[in-house]
């Protein structure tokens, strides 16, 4: 997994609350287990009409905001199921920082399991942050200090330690487990001594 220190990026605002799993990636592209070449499927039914053809007026299909690696959505971002498929296809779009005022609980530890940074604002931080991604000018993430600076203000996060941790060593699951490989080995070998009738080698 990529660490994450800072990001600096035009925002893109999505004022719509309730973005469920299946809006940000439908049942349909499910079928992979790789987590690359989902990205071109991201919000698929709102980026896209019937025959495919990109909407004008979804930000994410407009210059600059088609490049932006942060995201500033509505409330409860990620509720609905608990498809990984989700944090995939926003980091194979190239989004690696979420911003809202809520996050359903399984999406938001499914991100940073990703590489994703998903930050929790006051509505009233968010409604300054999508003003501002009108100006179409980078705002500064910097999760060592947890902070977002944009023009002259600066807005600070509350983020659990473990989780920054993971994040900035760029720590997932398996090289969490690879740390302790160690401990692993030597448990088994105990264990194939001890009750070798377990083990079928």
């Amino acid at each position: 997994m990529k660490k994450f220190t800072t990001l600096k990026s035009i925002p893109a605002y999505l004022p719509i609350v309730n973005i469920d799993t299946d809006m940000i990636i439908p049942k349909q592209f499910l079928k992979t287990i790789k987590r690359t070449g989902l990205g071109k499927n991201l919000f698929f039914e709102m980026r896209y009409d019937e025959k495919e053809n990109p909407i004008n007026d979804f930000v994410l299909n407009n210059d600059p905001f088609n490049k932006s690696k942060i995201l500033v959505a509505g409330k409860n971002f990620g509720c609905g199921s608990s498809r990984e498929h989700a944090p995939w296809a926003l980091l194979d779009f190239g989004i690696t920082c979420v911003i809202s005022s809520s996050f359903a609980d399984i999406f938001y530890n499914n991100c940073f399991k990703n590489g994703i940074l998903p930050i929790t604002l006051k509505e009233e931080e968010i409604k300054e942050i999508s003003e501002y991604s009108n100006r179409k000018e980078e705002i500064l993430v910097s999760l060592p200090d947890q902070t977002i600076t944009f023009g002259n203000k600066k807005i600070n996060f509350e983020i659990d330690e473990f989780k920054k941790k993971c994040l900035m060593e760029g720590l997932d699951d398996i090289a969490l487990s690879l740390e302790k490989l160690d401990n692993i080995v030597s448990f088994e070998e105990k264990m194939k001594s001890t009750k070798p009738w377990i083990f079928n080698d």
